[in-house]
């Protein structure tokens, strides 16, 4: 009996970090003040937006009708440090596809040198603007996983020696957004094959197992030997995006303890008696009561220098 008694799909990692680190922005926000707010606002959008279209995927795939083994949110480092996070691993009869997410609003137009640039409409204007290419960013994640294979002589890298990397993975960029409007008219072919609708995943990886040769496919077994081998090198321990949050809100709360007790020793100088000083010597005057002679009783501010200095200054 094979690994799968019917077309299965294995959700071998199904868990992402993007759910806690929204609840630890979303925990922050009330405490946070100004252009601080507003950027953990745009990074609890950003975040959200990323979950939906990673969860849009996720349906496609467990929908596939196909045997395949699904890695969610893996990270791999290599020994010099080189680190890739990579949303979606899916491993078909038609070799490994490394899935790069995109929940982007706006429509994409990709240029003849592979630029993206991104046309948002708001404020009843349309802006454009570039955005760091997602297939540079899957090409990083392939050749991090590359050099994985050569530091750990396992079963990824007998199937490299035996074809090679060309051969068993596929980039793909999808977007997950079913609103975003895909303009590759200029874009060379092998870049248009890799940025796709979320609606397009399944057949793209439908059609890379029909065009695989039969002795080239891997076996239900290939793909939970390889899933496996993969997941061994995923790094849980990962960076803390949310320290930097963390660290600004630390520095927002010092200033203002700062400033408010800058504040309450402003306010106890001022309901404080202020200090009066003789105008023809510089000493302090001092409040006195007058013994003798008509003004006996009064109060008046003599000069502490007295003798010296006989300054008297009456109070009416």
């Amino acid at each position: 009996m094979g690994l799968f008694s019917k077309p299965e799909v294995i959700i071998l990692k199904e868990s992402s970090d993007a759910k806690v680190y929204l609840e630890k922005l979303e925990g922050i926000l009330p405490k946070a003040k100004g252009d601080l707010k507003d950027r953990i606002q745009k990074e609890i959008a950003i975040t959200k937006a990323g979950i939906v279209g990673e969860e849009n995927i996720l349906f496609e795939l467990k929908n596939s009708g196909m045997d395949m083994v699904v890695l969610h949110d893996i990270y791999i480092e290599t020994k010099d440090g080189r680190g890739a996070q990579i949303d979606f691993i899916v491993i078909a009869a038609g070799g490994v596809f490394l899935i790069e997410c995109k929940n982007l609003v706006g429509n994409i137009e990709i240029d003849s040198n592979g630029n993206f640039v991104r046309t948002i409409e708001y404020g009843g204007k349309k802006h454009k603007e570039g955005i760091y290419s997602p297939i540079t960013q899957n090409e990083r994640h392939l050749s991090v996983l590359v050099e994985r294979r050569k530091e750990d002589q396992g079963f990824l890298s007998k199937m490299f020696i035996q074809a090679g990397a060309d051969i068993y993975f596929t980039t793909l960029v999808v977007l997950a957004n079913p609103k975003t409007v895909i303009n590759d008219k200029y874009a060379k072919k092998e870049i248009k094959n890799q940025v796709i609708r979320a609606d397009q995943l399944i057949k793209v990886i439908r059609k890379k197992n029909d065009t695989t040769s039969n002795i080239m496919k891997y076996s239900k077994t290939d793909m939970k030997n390889c899933a496996q081998e993969i997941l061994d090198k995923n790094i849980e321990e990962r960076k803390d995006y949310f320290a930097k949050f963390e660290e600004l809100l630390k520095e927002l709360e010092a200033e203002e303890n700062l400033a408010e007790n800058q504040d309450k020793e402003q306010t106890l100088d001022e309901n404080k008696p202020q200090k009066l000083i003789c105008p023809k010597c510089g000493s302090e005057l001092v409040l006195r009561t007058a013994r003798n002679g008509a003004n006996a009783g009064q109060k008046f501010y003599g000069c502490s220098a007295f003798p010296k200095c006989r300054y008297i200054l009456n109070i009416k």
